[in-house]
């Protein structure tokens, strides 16, 4: 017995030590450790791995390769490189890393073998070992990984299949499962639970919320109503509303019913001049309007000004949602293309394909709306509403446009985030359906978010010292949203995010009123895991990469209170001030008109108007509100001859940044859209961070050659010619320019080539463009220039290999050719010609 005791107390204490081992050999895990090299989530599975694996990296991340493990979760895709720190136990868990891919944002993957490519499904059967593995994503990026070929075969099947089947797209009621595997479990809800939201941001969830919004715009006049605080008035409004101080909730109530949605006229923004930006749904044109109804409508119409109110109709030159996801879905295939078929887009029709996109089109109609609403608002004294049909789509795309315009607040990283906080979280924008989560609701997708990133990234590319926030800021933001793990994006007003929060419902009884009851149904399960605010950016970026969100600008100078008056100077626009009280114009197709039937209850052969309002409204201000718009229009430089270094901002801060909306000035966002574009580029074999590519290299050939004719064509012109300096031939000096022109060659493989600047005495005007990519039997022989690096291993062998047979796959092509023929030529490619005079789209952006 005493042995036997002494047996079972020696397997008790090694009970941990074997479970430990069991767990980290099946993948389960009890908490935030180090399995493999990858460290996992408290709860995350490791179901399969891969070693010995390289992935390619972008221009972005310095291109190159990177040599590591490759490890696939029930939460994402995780790449381990050899050469990185041994993780922390004790740092706070980082739901992806640097190069992690969230399996709810994988749209298909592709492996590519000898000669063919194959789209992988859970019932696809492969028939060769894959040698890449392609994974595209929902956020425009593709991934691409080469087995190595130390690679176990084994594992590369496994992998390969394991993703497949569990990257599949989402199915209604599979968002929780997603959203368990990456916050479930008991440490990840602990530690949300214990999560501090920014101070530094206004969240607007409060009063005390929107009226330090109103202090900070000089918005005296307006108050903060709460009368929508259980959403009885409208559903989709947030909580509470900002509303004129001479109208009363009881007042109020009765204006609900006159608008679509119950979507009122409510207040936004205050213009520094004194302006007002209100958001408003259409009227209900089948509602008896009563008297005292037809009073506290113009008076929550005007707001706190007397003289004018400007109605901006938005369905009439904006896209619908139906338009930007079409046009959305074209720019994908265009810029991310598809090694899984043979469809391609060739180089001389790359741009025109571009434009018949209409992304750029509807990108410049929002930025030209959202011009014209800046410059009403610049002439101060009137009031300016944004009407929509359901006030929920393009209404927050021009209104945080015009903010970001106007207000240099909303230009830094935390101004922006309480912009979307302000107009689009609380403004009852549909995040949920537009972005289609659940892949239950393909009528109602729409990438309306993305066209306001978008057209946010086209401002800061032509005023980018105006700016606190950068690119890299506006990139994460748009990478996060194909994320279903925030609650930012999960839902479609305040009413769904409150109910989701705190697990409450509303009964109503005559005795007790409105209570709150525990609401008991499964979007409301107390189980559900806490869901983050995508503000939250430490459970995504590490803190290198958050200090690249931001950039330093000079302080703006504090706002100059207004009191009572105008502080607009302006001859052409101060006429304004002394329009008819209670005038009101329609701005559509960038004209203005005053119809009849503006306003329902104005238009009705009753005399019930006739005895609320004085004076019907008058079209003496039109010629003075169009030179308004004029005097916009002849801000934007000529066509063809814009500023290099973007147009120059205005003296005045708080002057509305105006963008210039020609062809050469509005470009295409390519660090978000195109660069999955480099993933295709056909390279010969691995090439390291610190060897260019071979049409690179003979780019700078071509480009010293000229300059060398350059010189000699001096000299012969001048005694004494200048010398030229010459152009470095060190492949690992960095380059200095960003410009690329986009070709393809004739097997439909994407290309960029940065087109470097010349040192010479020529001029930046000299570069001459860069060649085209070489055509597909050649391809293999200017790549054969430049040999492969020692460090580079091999890629996979296999039994096709016998015989000296040429290995050659979609992405990285092997030939044995080592010499280029002579008689091939290289012609300069065509997207350097001068643009034809029309407002189609560029990349001179």
């Amino acid at each position: 017995m005493l042995t036997g005791s002494k047996t079972t107390f020696k397997v008790r204490q090694m009970l941990p030590d074997i479970k430990e081992r069991m767990l980290s050999q099946t993948g389960v895990n009890t908490r935030s450790r180090d399995v493999f090299g990858l460290r996992c989530l408290p709860g995350e599975c490791v179901l399969q791995r891969a070693v010995m694996v390289r992935k390619k990296l972008t221009a972005r991340e310095g291109r190159g390769w990177l040599s590591g493990t490759l490890f696939c979760t029930h939460f994402r895709v995780a790449f381990v490189p050899q050469d990185s720190p041994k993780p922390d136990d004790n740092a706070d868990p980082v739901l992806l890393g640097d190069h992690d891919v969230a399996l709810a944002s994988i749209e298909k993957v592709v492996v590519v073998g000898p000669n063919r490519t194959k789209l992988v499904t859970p019932n696809s059967s492969l028939k060769f070992t894959p040698e890449e593995l392609v994974i595209y994503c929902r956020d425009m990026r593709v991934i691409c990984f080469l087995f190595d070929r130390l690679t176990p075969d084994p594992q590369v099947i496994e992998i390969t299949y394991t993703i497949a089947k569990t990257y599949q797209p989402l199915k209604p009621g599979s968002v929780l499962s997603f959203q368990n595997a990456a916050l479930g479990s008991v440490e990840m809800k602990q530690f949300l639970s214990n999560r501090r939201r920014d101070a530094h941001m206004n969240w607007f969830e409060t009063a005390s919320d929107w009226e330090q919004e109103l202090e900070r715009c000089g918005a005296t006049s307006w108050r903060v109503s709460s009368v929508n605080d259980r959403f009885e008035m409208s559903t989709s409004l947030p909580r509470f509303i900002a509303v004129p101080q001479k109208v009363f909730d009881t007042e109020l109530k009765k204006s609900f019913a006159h608008f679509n949605e119950g979507r009122i006229p409510r207040w936004c923004w205050r213009h520094p001049r004194g302006s007002d930006l209100l958001r408003m749904a259409s009227f209900q044109n089948n509602i008896y309007h009563e008297k005292d109804d037809i009073r506290n409508l113009e008076m929550v119409l005007f707001g706190c000004q007397s003289s004018l109110c400007v109605v901006v109709e938005l369905g009439d030159e904006l896209p619908s949602p139906a338009d930007i996801q079409l046009a959305h879905g074209r720019l994908r295939t265009l810029c991310l293309g598809d090694i899984s078929t043979s469809v391609s887009v060739p180089d001389d029709k790359w741009l025109s394909t571009l434009e018949s996109t209409r992304w750029l089109d509807y990108t410049r109609a929002c930025l030209k709306k959202a011009s014209e609403v800046a410059c009403l608002l610049r002439s101060g004294h009137l009031t300016v509403a944004l009407q929509e049909a359901e006030d929920r789509d393009m209404s927050c795309v021009v209104s945080s446009l015009v903010q970001v315009m106007c207000d240099p607040h909303c230009r830094t990283q935390h101004g922006l985030q309480s912009l979307v906080q302000k107009e689009w979280v609380m403004g009852g924008h549909r995040f949920c359906s537009r972005i289609n989560y659940h892949r239950d609701n393909d009528k109602e997708e729409a990438p309306v978010f993305l066209l306001f990133l978008d057209c946010v990234w086209q401002l800061w590319s032509q005023f980018r010292s105006r700016f606190q926030l950068t690119d890299d800021f506006l990139l994460a933001l748009h990478d996060s949203i194909q994320l279903p793990l925030f609650s930012t994006f999960l839902a479609n007003c305040q009413r769904e995010r409150c109910k989701r929060s705190q697990n409450l419902g509303q009964s109503y009884t005559p005795v007790n009123g409105w209570r709150d009851v525990l609401h008991l149904d499964s979007s409301s399960d107390p189980s559900d895991p806490p869901l983050p605010p995508v503000w939250d950016w430490a459970l995504q970026y590490s803190k290198e990469k958050q200090e690249r969100f931001t950039q330093p600008v000079p302080p703006t100078p504090p706002l100059q209170p207004l009191l009572n008056g105008n502080l607009n100077t302006n001859p052409d626009t101060h006429r304004l001030a002394d329009t008819i009280p209670g005038s009101v114009f329609l701005l559509s197709r960038g004209t203005f008109s005053c119809p009849a039937n503006l306003l329902p209850w104005r238009s009705g052969s009753s005399s019930i108007y006739r005895k609320s309002h004085r004076r019907a409204p008058s079209s003496e201000n039109v010629p003075g509100l169009e030179r308004l718009l004029k005097a916009w229009a002849l801000t934007e430089l000529p066509q063809g001859l814009p500023s290099t270094s973007g147009p120059q901002g205005p003296l005045d801060p708080y002057e509305p940044l105006l963008p210039l909306l020609t062809a050469p000035c509005l470009g295409l966002w390519r660090e978000c859209y195109l660069r999955g574009a480099l993933h295709a580029q056909a390279f010969s074999h691995p090439i390291s961070s610190n060897h260019l590519h071979p049409v690179e290299r003979l780019a700078q050939e071509v480009q010293q050659l000229k300059d060398k004719l350059a010189q000699v064509s001096a000299s012969t012109d001048s005694p004494n010619p200048p010398k030229t300096p010459k152009t470095p031939k060190t492949p690992t000096e960095p380059r200095t320019t960003a410009d690329s022109n986009l070709n393809q060659n004739t097997n439909n493989g994407t290309f960029l080539f940065p087109a470097p600047r010349p040192q010479g005495p020529a001029g930046p005007r000299a570069a001459p463009p860069p060649p085209p990519p070489p055509t597909s039997s050649s391809k293999h022989q200017t790549s054969s220039r430049a040999p492969p690096p020692a460090s580079a291993p091999p890629s996979r062998p296999g039994p096709r290999d016998a015989g000296g047979a040429n290995k050659h796959t979609f992405l990285f092509g092997h030939s044995s050719v080592t010499e280029a023929r002579p008689e091939q030529r290289y012609y300069p490619a065509p997207g350097n010609a001068k643009l034809p005079k029309s407002n189609g789209p560029s990349l001179a952006s």
